[in-house]
């Protein structure tokens, strides 16, 4: 038998700067299952309202016992507020902003330069490479 995914919101608010912002919080049912796929919930979303392009999920959370996540959704009404107030690891998640890659060797490098840049700023080793001194 089919185990279903219901998707409830509740407390919509919106930015009173920004019309073009809206949140809620979002109450998934899972009876059945671990939890349900972010991917699933955001199409659940995009079914019941209107605007189907620029909704955002996050920060979900299952309760205990599970059968019941709970969670954030953000509604947007074009791509460049999203731009403008989302943080940049979320919208690597969503396709929107290509995070840079970094190799290992490059990440181990700065953080031991950062465990030996005690002491006033003009000794610090990112100032020293960088020709500020």
């Amino acid at each position: 038998h089919e185990q279903t995914v219901t998707t409830q919101t509740r407390k919509f608010m919106t930015n009173k700067q920004t019309t073009s912002v809206g949140t809620n919080l979002i109450d998934v049912l899972h009876p059945g299952k671990a939890t349900a796929p972010r991917t699933e919930i955001q199409e659940n979303l995009v079914r019941m309202s209107e605007d189907t392009r620029y909704y955002l999920v996050f920060g979900f959370r299952t309760h205990s016992g599970g059968g019941k996540t709970t969670g954030f959704g953000m509604i947007y009404d074009s791509l460049d507020p999203i731009k403008k107030n989302e943080p940049k690891h979320r919208l690597a998640r969503y396709g929107v902003f290509e995070k840079k890659k970094i190799s290992t060797e490059q990440q181990n490098e700065y953080a031991n330069g950062m465990k030996s840049s005690r002491g006033p700023p003009n000794q610090c080793w990112c100032c020293q490479r960088k020709g500020k001194i």
